[in-house]
């Protein structure tokens, strides 16, 4: 480690340590302005707070303004948000009057412009999407982006990446099972099998939260599971989990490449804490697959962890490459979304309260640690690491900003 490499881990070292005391000593509650827009991205069904989120953040004094007609491919109507307390308004340019933005997909090229100042914009990142003119327009903006996919909790969890890969992993099996059922003209398999035939094989790559949930509806109807991950951590905690055992293995080429072959469903389910997913399954593992086999890459929110995987939509799922139906859609959880958007207001709601008891968004990002982990843009520069090197942008640590009183 060279000096001047020494002397910055020195300074980030001390800044994180300052941050505790920088704090404020007495604050006062403060009342929150949240705008809750339509989702204008093809196959979105959720939104970002539900009628009953919006009620608990109503009754505890803030103001919460919904664009007509934002939850209603969730299942929720305007007058349901009307009976919570909240404001409709019939313009896009009138829910961005909101100081605070809650929203599902990154805000769209066409809204761009409404954007304001220090304003707050709670999205996904959506990583394969983005482009550096994109992030540009917003560091030109001043907004403070907080992406869900680092947003974390007070035990450093990831609280809406757990929350949608449960969902997810349930949602991989229940779609394998229907394709598996349905394979035209090569006839169909029952998952988990019948009373004298083998069950059906399970391939999951991952052990987190999407692979726990794939694992466990997988084994509910009878199927027969592998599972593989490069954390022994992580495989024994879904041992545990599961109450009963099941097959394991490190990521080892060979062997994964046995298991496929005889698979009836592999699915992806490999999240990279930064950056794109790592490719575990090249092409030719892919090609060895047995012909009507079904891959359900859940990863391909990060890239995809199949080499084969590319992107697709609810109108058209799926594709065969090889004689491997795959299914890549990113947005998995859509699907159910007004179970996925209760949940994303189970975590926001709580959130957004303890920001309005700390005096607001700008006191909070100092008592929460998580909070700044969340931030990507904050205002006209760019506070990821990651996205720095992959867009070419030049870096901030913000954790020095903090430290310098400059947020």
């Amino acid at each position: 480690m060279n000096q001047t490499t020494a002397s910055l881990s020195r300074i980030a070292q001390a800044g994180a340590e300052t941050l505790e005391q920088l704090q404020p000593t007495a604050t006062q509650a403060q009342s929150l302005y949240i705008g809750v827009p339509c989702e204008r991205t093809p196959n979105e069904n959720r939104v970002a707070l539900s009628p009953q989120a919006v009620a608990l953040l109503v009754n505890n004094g803030h103001k919460v303004a919904v664009e007509t007609k934002a939850g209603i491919a969730a299942g929720f109507a305007d007058a349901d948000y009307l009976r919570a307390g909240a404001h409709i308004v019939y313009s896009t340019v009138e829910v961005y009057a909101a100081h605070i933005m809650v929203r599902i997909s990154p805000v769209p090229a066409t809204e761009l412009a409404l954007l304001k100042p220090k304003q707050f914009i709670f999205s996904v990142l959506n990583l394969p999407t983005l482009t550096a003119e994109y992030v540009k327009t917003l560091l030109q903006k001043g907004v403070i982006n907080i992406a869900y996919e680092y947003l974390k909790d007070s035990g450093g969890n990831l609280p809406i990446v757990q929350t949608m890969s449960e969902i997810a992993g349930k949602m991989s099996v229940l779609i394998a099972a229907e394709l598996l059922s349905r394979k035209n003209d090569r006839g169909g398999l029952l998952l988990g099998g019948v009373l004298g035939l083998p069950s059906s094989k399970v391939v999951v790559l991952g052990a987190g939260t999407v692979g726990e949930f794939a694992t466990k509806a997988a084994l509910g109807l009878g199927a027969e599971v592998r599972v593989f991950d490069n954390s022994i951590y992580k495989l024994r905690r879904l041992q545990k989990s599961l109450f009963q055992p099941v097959y394991t293995s490190i990521i080892q080429p060979e062997i994964l490449q046995y298991e496929l072959q005889t698979a009836d469903i592999a699915i992806g389910a490999i999240h990279a804490g930064t950056g794109r997913t790592p490719l575990i399954v090249p092409e030719k593992m892919v090609q060895n697959m047995r012909e009507g086999a079904v891959i359900i890459d859940v990863s391909i929110d990060q890239g995809g962890c199949f080499e084969t995987s590319e992107a697709t939509s609810h109108q058209q799922p799926t594709f065969e490459k090889h004689g491997v139906f795959h299914y890549c859609v990113p947005n998995i959880t859509s699907m159910v979304a007004q179970t996925a958007s209760m949940a994303f207001g189970n975590i926001l709601a709580p959130l957004l309260l303890e920001a309005g008891l700390a005096g607001g968004l700008e006191n909070y990002l100092y008592q929460s640690k998580g909070l700044r982990d969340g931030i990507y843009c904050y205002q006209n520069r760019l506070t990821n690491q990651y996205l720095s090197q992959k867009l070419g942008i030049a870096y901030s640590n913000l954790e020095l900003i903090a430290a310098t009183k400059s947020l």
